[in-house]
């Protein structure tokens, strides 16, 4: 936070607190490992220390987590990743156990909800610069391409496998890869089953830059200090130039996408 932002909050005293680092790193602390140095955060997905497992659970907590991110002023770039060598290492089977169409309304919308503010969040609630740092193979890639910059590893590679295996790919995959990729090559990656990998991603400009997992996060935190020496007022609406784009198509679309991807898995067990 900046010095004239602490000095009005101490004068005037009406303002409300955010919830503290320490707190919120506490609280998430069963999804996240959470560590901040000169305003750096880096969130790091685990499970017990090794890759996460994509969950409902994990849904729901980067949900939760993005907006209040997003409400501590003392974050000034945001870097994420994940743990070992899996950007995720599965699914979390007993989550999911459970077919869609058993669920019950009120389960179904808190999915939708969950499902929708993941990416809204990442793009409207956080107001500073983001980098992505996929640590190695995973699905969900599409928060870390949604990001201000995205670097990965040579293992990494970029799919939509929602049509393949029964559903309508509308949970944002494939919205991202058909704007950084175009149309008919996003089509295809769907319908084919295809995966674009890493060097290929590159050459296309779904990332920034493949770097060897030992080099990874060390450039992703260089960057972000980069970054973060600027001036704090021109990195932030920066970051609102750069994410205009992604708010739109997630304002006119995302929602949409997603509410056809539940209603095929509401009449089908996938």
């Amino acid at each position: 936070m900046s010095e004239a932002i602490a000095e009005r909050d101490r004068r005037l005293g009406d303002f409300i607190p955010a919830t503290s680092f320490e707190e919120y790193r506490a609280r998430f602390a069963p999804h996240f490992r959470l560590e901040r140095h000169d305003g750096i955060l880096v969130v790091r997905m685990h499970n017990h220390d090794g890759p996460a497992s994509w969950s409902r659970g994990l849904l729901n907590a980067w949900n939760l987590l993005l907006g209040v991110v997003g409400a501590d002023r003392d974050n000034e770039v945001v870097v994420i990743t994940g743990t070992g060598d899996d950007w995720l290492g599965g699914v979390d089977a007993e989550s999911f156990a459970q077919p869609l169409s058993q669920w019950g309304a009120d389960l179904v919308h808190e999915q939708y909800n969950d499902g929708i503010r993941i990416l809204e969040r990442l793009v409207f609630d956080l107001d500073v610069p983001t980098i992505a740092a996929i640590n190695g193979p995973g699905m969900r890639l599409e928060l870390p391409l949604l990001c201000d910059l995205t670097l990965c590893t040579p293992d990494v590679s970029f799919g939509d496998g929602n049509f393949r295996a029964g559903s309508v790919p509308g949970d944002g995959m494939y919205l991202v890869l058909r704007d950084l990729v175009g149309v008919k090559r996003a089509n295809h990656i769907v319908y084919a089953g295809q995966r674009i990998r890493a060097e290929e991603a590159l050459r296309l400009g779904l990332v920034n830059e493949v770097l060897p997992r030992s080099e990874l996060l060390t450039r992703a935190l260089d960057l972000a200090a980069e970054i973060a020496a600027a001036p704090r007022t021109a990195r932030r609406l920066t970051h609102a130039v750069m994410t205009r784009a992604w708010q739109r198509r997630l304002v006119t679309e995302l929602r949409d996408h997603y509410a056809h991807q539940l209603l095929s898995m509401t009449t089908h067990e996938v």
